[in-house]
């Protein structure tokens, strides 16, 4: 049997990367993302969160389960470490790809538009596109060579679990998994059968609202802005999150039809968000089946009337000055998803000490980021450290589970127990915080009582 060792994402949620080494000593890796907050270097990896310290000598290739930075933002250094093999990932994801590292480049390494052109160019050579639901040699030309497939996750779009098909037994990595009812990705569905499960856990220790709850808060906090002419700052992820607002926003402007709603803005106030919303949109064959329909009938999920996009830095400037002063109802989406950094942060210092305005948490705070103290303290009329500067919260803070693209507690325990060919023999929890992987794994022993539960440490 193959054997797993984990590069990050054992002590976290961020950071994956793990290494799946056949008999023959060949190895692939699944995933090289970025560690953030407190992840950053207790997870095996390195005390820098950047660096790939690891043995790369056995490494044939990297699949990658979904583009999102925690996934794949150690790519350059993977390949500045000295791994020269391909790059597989699902068709969309190839699509996508590009965008995320280009823009972790400029933020995190280089505004050299001559080195970020040539890594792009590079990574183009290494990226091979690989259908969802089709079988493939993963060395090419070798015949004992284990296969590879990739299944729709339902996380973000192109996101992929991974399964290996290796002398006969069947190892799966789910990588990301989306709850149900996403809206524009179809639903997971479990693996026809899994002898080892690589199972992520971010959310094993809670149970989220369904869609029709969420879109109801989601309204009532819109409606404090409405009544107070006041903001609700929405700390977005580039990739996911924002699309899946923006589709769940022109569903609500086209139930309202009229005032009070026709006078909410909505400021997507992000580059790379607004980048990735119109590759979502040239994506839009990988859409589920509501979604396309929303579009025959001539609507437009992405782009409805109300949406103002902000793309330069003075623009930025200039409506975060309008925003904090008038009294425009607004809902404002940027990154970075956690506040460690982007537009998002000049909004929070401008606007956390008012009433008038809110914060709308619709994604995961790791611990350690200037998002969970906001989402801890800021109930508690406490502060949050912004670059270095404290800022006061009075403004309105929510978190919406719902909005949420992990799975949570029940959707991680049927994907294992509803495998048709029958529960893993072994089940390895990775991909969250202590408390989330011993809930699941408690849950886990009573659904899936044949299973071996493995936390790494």
């Amino acid at each position: 049997m193959a054997t797993i060792t984990h590069h990050g994402g054992t002590r976290g949620v961020t950071g994956s990367c793990h290494r799946l080494t056949f008999d023959d000593g060949q190895a692939v890796l699944i995933d090289c993302g970025l560690l953030q907050g407190d992840d950053r270097g207790v997870d095996g990896a390195s005390s820098d969160a950047l660096a790939v310290t690891f043995d790369l000598s056995a490494v044939r290739a990297v699949v990658l389960t979904h583009v999102h930075i925690d996934h794949v933002g150690r790519l350059p250094y993977l390949l500045a470490a000295g791994f020269e093999g391909p790059i597989l990932c699902s068709e969309a994801s190839a699509a996508l790809l590009p965008l995320v590292l280009e823009d972790a480049l400029k933020v995190g390494f280089t505004q050299d538009r001559r080195l970020i052109e040539g890594f792009l160019a590079v990574l183009a050579q290494r990226l091979i596109p690989v259908p969802h639901g089709e079988w493939i040699t993963l060395f090419p030309g070798d015949a004992a060579s284990p296969q590879l497939r990739l299944q729709p996750a339902g996380h973000i779009l192109g996101a992929a679990y991974l399964e290996f098909d290796v002398d006969g037994a069947r190892i799966v990595f789910s990588g990301d998994l989306g709850p149900p009812g996403s809206p524009l990705l179809p639903d997971v569905v479990p693996p026809e059968r899994a002898d080892v499960l690589v199972l992520e856990s971010t959310y094993g220790d809670r149970i989220h609202e369904d869609r029709s709850q969420r879109r109801e808060h989601l309204k009532a906090v819109v409606e404090h802005a409405l009544a107070d002419g006041g903001t609700v700052i929405v700390p977005a992820f580039s990739v996911g999150r924002t699309q899946e607002l923006l589709y769940e926003l022109e569903a609500i402007f086209a139930e309202a039809g009229a005032d009070p709603w026709e006078s909410l803005q909505v400021v997507l106030d992000s580059p790379l968000a607004a980048d990735f919303t119109r590759g979502y949109r040239t994506l839009s064959t990988f859409w589920d089946a509501e979604a396309r329909a929303r579009v025959a009938a001539g609507r437009h999920p992405l782009a409805f009337e109300q949406l103002v996009t902000v793309a330069s830095h003075d623009d930025h400037a200039r409506m975060v000055n309008y925003l904090a002063h008038s009294r425009q109802p607004a809902l404002m989406l940027a990154a970075s998803g956690m506040c460690a950094g982007g537009r998002v942060v000049n909004y929070l210092k401008a606007m956390l000490g008012d009433p008038r305005h809110d914060v709308l948490f619709v994604g995961y705070q790791a611990a350690g980021t200037p998002g969970r103290a906001i989402q801890r303290f800021g109930p508690r009329g406490g502060w949050v450290e912004l670059d270095g500067e404290r800022f006061d919260i009075r403004c309105g803070i929510h978190t919406l589970g719902g909005y949420s693209a992990h799975a949570d507690q029940a959707g991680l325990v049927a994907f294992a127990r509803d495998i048709p060919g029958g529960p893993p023999k072994d089940i390895r929890l990775v991909h969250g915080d202590e408390g989330a992987k011993a809930a699941l794994a408690t849950a886990l022993k009573a659904a899936v009582p044949s299973a071996r539960i493995v936390v790494p440490g």
